[in-house]
């Protein structure tokens, strides 16, 4: 098991911008994949962004593409998700995940295995 560490959430106004960590520490890393999920209150955890750690591929959900960027540090172990303009219903929490094998679907939750502990993003309006 790995333990994701996440950082950098907050409250902002519509239009401005965060950045979220999730790091890895003290050991070696070589996940599949990571990925940023996030999940409103009474709602399900939906897909946000996700990358695959050798090659670098992006893939984003509609609802952040062209706003939310996703990127890695292979040396730090750690992944990050820039996120502007926020809107006011991107507020929810936001969570990264650790996918291990090749062969499944990195948009959908069921390959990742290892999960940070959440980061509050709140957009006021």
């Amino acid at each position: 098991q790995v333990q994701l560490v996440e950082s950098g959430g907050g409250l902002v106004q519509a239009g401005g911008s965060l950045r979220l960590s999730c790091a890895a520490p003290g050991r070696t890393f070589s996940p599949y994949a990571m990925g940023w999920f996030r999940q409103a209150p009474g709602k399900e955890r939906e897909f946000v962004a996700s990358i695959r750690w050798s090659s670098g591929r992006t893939y984003y959900a509609d609802s952040v593409k062209g706003r939310f960027t996703i990127s890695r540090d292979n040396a730090k172990n750690t992944v990050f998700l820039q996120m502007n303009p926020l809107k006011p219903e991107d507020t929810a929490v936001y969570y990264c995940g650790a996918a291990g094998l090749s062969g499944f679907d990195i948009t959908t939750i069921n390959p990742y295995h290892d999960w940070g502990q959440g980061s509050q993003v709140t957009v006021s309006s």
